[in-house]
């Protein structure tokens, strides 16, 4: 399997999703209350908005260096450090913009390589509470990296619904519609 196969077109899909939200909210909320819309959240124990776009991308990045087996480059502790501290600093919507469209960067570049990765190479992944998940590559894609980038992209999602933003599958799922027969819009 390559990058560019199976984990980079979900997501830059769902990156690209994401920024459409963002910029319906922000078309949606033309008085500049889209900002304080970063710091909503779907409960007062979860992270709010600007953690979930952060975190998602923070996610995708991680999941194409730790499968090509490479070192996480500093960049990624920065935005985990913005993330857990965007309660108190949530920034702005240009802020989680340019976060969106520098992962989609650097995830394609990435896949631009086009290095096979060999599914059942091993991966052990170590979790911030000490536990370690011994996995092959191809488990680690499918069980790990992908539902957690979805976790905090359903997350954004949710709390930008719930704070009144019309948004609706076809929202969600935009990047379908290239598969869309023609012939069946009649």
């Amino acid at each position: 399997m390559t990058l560019s196969d199976f984990v980079v077109p979900t997501y830059v899909q769902m990156l690209g999703a994401l920024s459409q939200w963002l910029s319906k909210a922000e078309t949606q909320r033309p008085d500049g209350s889209v900002d304080t819309l970063l710091a909503a959240r779907l409960a007062p124990d979860m992270f709010p908005l600007a953690t979930q776009v952060r975190f998602a991308c923070r996610q995708a990045q991680e999941g194409v260096f730790r499968l090509l087996d490479q070192a996480f480059p500093p960049a990624l502790e920065t935005l985990l450090d913005e993330g857990r501290n965007a309660g108190e600093r949530p920034g702005t919507l240009a802020d989680a913009q340019a976060r969106i469209v520098e992962t989609i960067a650097v995830v394609e570049a990435a896949a631009a390589a086009g290095i096979t990765i060999d599914p059942a190479a091993p991966i052990a992944h170590a979790l911030p509470n000490g536990m370690i998940l011994d996995l092959t590559a191809e488990q680690y894609a499918r069980d790990w990296a992908l539902p957690q980038f979805y976790f905090h992209v359903v997350t954004a999602y949710s709390i930008i619904r719930a704070q009144g933003i019309e948004l609706g599958k076809a929202d969600y799922a935009s990047h379908m519609f290239a598969y869309l027969r023609q012939d069946a819009l009649s």
